[in-house]
């Protein structure tokens, strides 16, 4: 007998992201449930994607809904639609808030990070460092993308100080309005692909998920004017949502956000910091610092020129914050 599952069509799967990683997953008694996408997570209802199209879920009593990201894939029952259970995560972006809050899930299941920022005053290294430890750690391939490239001065310099922030890091630069848009962000956004976009408010994240998604892919995102004199944008996305891209993919947009607090992203340091993480092992001490102590490999590496002293700095702040 046909399981549900391969009565849903792989081909539908495979377009929303379904991949062996999934399908692993399923228990023997599993195979006739229905497999959704999630698409929108609300305060008391979640909403999915099949080959049926949305779908409202129905939600066994006592379900937080703040346990599921946009992107994540469920099981549920086929007739009634009520939510059986989510399926492990490939990748998940998740940014710690201030204080001793728990951590805010962000998106789900993203292949690729696009981390936005523009070619004006919203141009920050430090910050870049920031979205790139994030996505390091949750899994997903960043790539930096600079908006408003018509308007830069030097925008090859930009991006050659962008690039020389991580070992094989893609930067690419472009007017989020133009069509080419779409074309030079094609290696990320083929079919089955889904896209994350993070950034500041107003660097051009909601105007490039609608040059993504394409006149055929419904409802355009809201787009808000920056302020004149800070080139700082107002918030216009305040929810995350997940869109069909016209090249087959999917990406989510996500709330403007200045500041991205740093917690526990070890791996994701070491990763964005790798001339600093393959000196360390020659230092005379295991533990050092890096600050003082005598024999440090990284400070002979600043010394001689080798390493910018001030992303070592940069390394050391993010460090004692990723430590809380």
């Amino acid at each position: 007998m046909m399981s549900q599952i391969e009565n849903d069509g792989a081909e539908v799967l495979n377009h929303l992201g379904w991949s062996a990683f999934f399908q692993d997953q399923l228990a023997g008694d599993e195979h006739d449930l229905v497999p959704l996408r999630i698409d929108g997570v609300h305060r008391r209802r979640l909403t999915g994607l099949s080959d049926a199209g949305q779908i409202q879920l129905e939600l066994p009593p006592h379900t937080n809904t703040g346990d599921f990201a946009v992107g994540d894939w469920v099981l549920a029952e086929p007739i009634t639609s009520l939510l059986v259970r989510r399926l492990d995560r490939k990748t998940v972006l998740e940014r710690s808030a201030e204080g001793r809050k728990p951590m805010q899930l962000v998106a789900a299941n993203v292949d690729t990070l696009l981390i936005v920022a523009s070619c004006n005053a919203d141009f920050n290294l430090a910050r870049l460092e920031r979205y790139l430890a994030f996505a390091n750690e949750a899994g997903a391939e960043p790539v930096v993308v600079l908006t408003k490239a018509d308007l830069a001065e030097d925008v090859g310099a930009l991006e050659q100080q962008a690039s020389a922030l991580q070992r094989g890091l893609a930067v690419i630069s472009l007017n989020a309005r133009e069509e080419d848009a779409a074309a030079k962000l094609r290696p990320w956004c083929g079919p089955g692909a889904t896209v994350a976009l993070v950034g500041s408010s107003g660097v051009g994240k909601s105007t490039l998920v609608n040059t993504l998604v394409g006149s055929d892919g419904g409802h355009p995102q809201l787009t808000g004017a920056v302020r004149q004199g800070d080139d700082k944008g107002r918030h216009t996305t305040t929810s995350r949502s997940l869109h069909a891209m016209a090249g087959g993919g999917w990406v989510i947009d996500t709330p403007g956000v200045r500041s991205l607090h740093l917690k526990d992203v070890a791996q994701g340091l070491d990763t964005l910091f790798a001339e600093i993480t393959e000196l360390a092992p020659s230092c005379k001490f295991r533990n050092c610092s890096h600050d003082h102590e005598p024999g440090c490999a990284v400070r002979a590496a600043v010394a001689t020129g080798e390493l910018d002293p001030e992303r070592l700095e940069r390394w050391k702040k993010l460090q004692a914050e990723s430590r809380g």
